[in-house]
């Protein structure tokens, strides 16, 4: 019945996908910061370009050097069953990235294949540089709300490199082991086992607790704008340090991460590359757990919080969406100002 479930999906989505061919939104028009309708190719494109690297590069960051002593260490080679396994977590029927090859290619690869590209993924692993291809995407604007020729309705769909995606893949199975343990309970996004029902859950508790014994409780919905986009990455590598990633699979995390660029696409126009120097990678199977870490980082902080069953529950945080529990309305601004004070430039009340 499963199986039957996804094939009718899938086809479902192509006739949509068929249907609506000629018919998306165009952004051959758009609207400058000011306001002002752009028509012509040249200011088009500039306003664009503009857009993307606001996007792309939204703050300045520490050094990357910052993380590069003590990468050294004795961890194993990749193996062909990581490999295997990566590659059979492949989705079928989806868009190449710039060296055009699809998960249909990788897919179909027998043993002499995966062994190839067994080699290739150790070939990053020891040398800590990983080729152009797996650090460069399409990077796509998709219309997400409103009327398309605002630029800022548009959200980014970065297409990435598949044999890229399967090193990537590798190293995330090789990092979640490490860093699992040490995340809070009040983390349930990308954490298997966990989801949106677990907090709805948890709060609608709490406000009945609340309720029922006459107890104060203070809640605010925080909303981190772009937070993929955001996270410093001078940052990121010396919170993966103090949850145990270090070593080579540090330096191989770091070396997708390194002088990575987006090739952007304009209504089937290719924009010239933008290096992209903050931020996790948009699709990239490494990027969630990345972003737990991060955010558990931000929010054990502080322990104060509202006291439910024994329990002290300070947020309830599903991946970017936070929620801030206090017992009183001073706590809750400290936690507040505390969590949006971390390096996290992007944490606006909502």
């Amino acid at each position: 019945m499963e199986k039957d479930f996804r094939t009718a999906s899938k086809r479902f989505w192509q006739t949509v996908r068929r249907l609506r061919r000629g018919k998306r939104c165009s952004t051959c028009t758009v609207y400058s910061a000011g306001g002002a309708l752009l028509t012509s190719t040249e200011k088009i494109v500039r306003r664009w370009k503009e857009y993307f690297e606001d996007i792309l590069n939204p703050i300045d960051t520490s050094s990357e050097e910052e993380a590069e002593s003590g990468d050294e260490g004795n961890d194993p080679p990749i193996s062909g069953g990581e490999v295997t396994e990566a590659v059979k977590q492949l989705l079928g029927g989806r868009a190449p990235g710039v060296d055009e090859v699809r998960p249909e290619f990788l897919k179909a690869l027998d043993v002499v294949g995966l062994s190839w590209l067994t080699r290739l993924c150790n070939a990053a692993w020891r040398s800590g540089a990983v080729p152009v291809d797996c650090r460069m995407g399409w990077w796509s604007p998709s219309l997400r709300r409103g009327t398309g020729g605002v630029c800022s309705n548009y959200r980014g769909i970065t297409l990435l490199s598949l044999p890229g995606k399967v090193y990537a893949r590798v190293l995330e199975r090789r990092v979640r082991p490490l860093v699992e343990p040490r995340i809070q309970e009040e983390q349930c996004g990308f954490c298997p086992g966990r989801g949106t029902l677990n907090q709805l859950f948890i709060l609608s508790r709490i406000l009945e607790g609340a309720w029922e014994f006459a107890q104060p409780v203070y809640v605010c919905f925080v909303d981190l704008e772009k937070a993929f986009d955001r996270v410093p990455r001078g940052v990121l590598w010396e919170v993966l340090r103090e949850y145990g990633v270090s070593g080579p699979l540090l330096r191989a995390i770091r070396s997708l991460y390194n002088r990575c660029k987006s090739l952007v696409r304009i209504a089937g126009n290719k924009l010239d590359s933008l290096p992209v120097d903050d931020g996790l990678r948009q699709g990239c199977p490494l990027s969630p757990v990345l972003f737990i870490i991060f955010m558990d980082r931000i929010s054990g902080q502080v322990a104060e919080g509202f006291r439910f069953g024994g329990l002290r529950i300070s947020s309830l945080i599903f991946a970017d969406d936070v929620v801030l529990l206090a017992s009183s309305g001073e706590g809750l601004l400290e936690r507040l100002y505390l969590s949006a004070g971390l390096g996290t430039p992007w944490c606006s009340p909502g």
